[in-house]
């Protein structure tokens, strides 16, 4: 029998405490949308713990964080320095929200506060034609709805990065460097009562950024083609494994 997929969750934030409260944390909700065949490690970098050598796994999982890469705090920038190893070891990786923006300023590309604001709420997704050929995208529809909030984006992608996908307010939604390393600015991770909820502890802070959070809120739906992309990840770390 072949052995189960080792995948490793980066750990680097945690979400509200009412939020954990009801519904978990990061790590709880990209369980539930991985693979159960894959045999899932979580590593909590932000707290300095070590996730050994990049070539011990078969696919990274880098998690959202309330923190900002432009800080560049310890712990991130030696994450970042641990991710562009595993690229150059062609471990499959996928980054999503922090973690795409860890990948990008690991790879050489720019992060900073978006300069219009906050992205939050359910919003479409526009795929590119490289999306058609891309191993984690081909297939997906055009255009699709998916989970957002950020405040921090890629503002210029690493030297040889493929842009996948945009959104009206971001310009890069997704994109791969190299064979198997790709980062997502939306949330594929989060159900609609999750995007409800941030909405809800979001609104005071919306209000005061000229937001709508009753718009937002009202707004919300689910985003069935975005959360497929955890089951594809999985998928292409175990046809790589057998």
């Amino acid at each position: 029998m072949s052995r189960r997929a080792r995948v490793v969750i980066l750990k680097t934030g945690t979400t509200y405490p009412t939020i954990r409260e009801t519904s978990g944390d990061f790590e709880d909700w990209f369980v539930r949308g991985l693979s159960d065949n894959l045999a899932l490690t979580v590593v909590n970098v932000e707290r300095g713990d070590s996730p050994g050598a990049p070539e011990d796994w078969d696919g990274i999982v880098i998690t959202g964080s309330p923190a900002m890469v432009s800080d560049r705090a310890e712990w991130s920038e030696a994450t970042a320095h641990w991710l562009a190893r595993a690229v150059d070891k062609k471990v499959p990786v996928f980054g999503v929200c922090y973690g795409h923006q860890l990948l990008a300023h690991a790879l050489g590309g720019d992060i900073g506060y978006h300069p219009e604001g906050r992205e939050t709420g359910t919003w479409s997704i526009e795929l590119l034609p490289d999306a058609q050929s891309d191993p984690l995208f081909a297939d997906l529809p055009d255009t699709f709805k998916a989970q957002l909030t950020h405040k921090q984006s890629v503002l210029g992608l690493p030297p040889g990065a493929v842009l996948l996908g945009r959104s009206r307010f971001e310009p890069h939604q997704a994109f791969r460097v190299g064979e198997c390393a790709w980062g997502v600015q939306f949330h594929p991770e989060f159900t609609d009562a999750i995007m409800k909820a941030y909405l809800n502890v979001q609104a005071p802070e919306l209000t005061t950024e000229n937001l709508d959070p009753e718009a937002l809120l009202a707004a919300v739906e689910p985003a069935p083609v975005a959360s497929t992309l955890l089951q594809r990840f999985s998928d292409l770390v175990l046809e790589n494994v057998n």
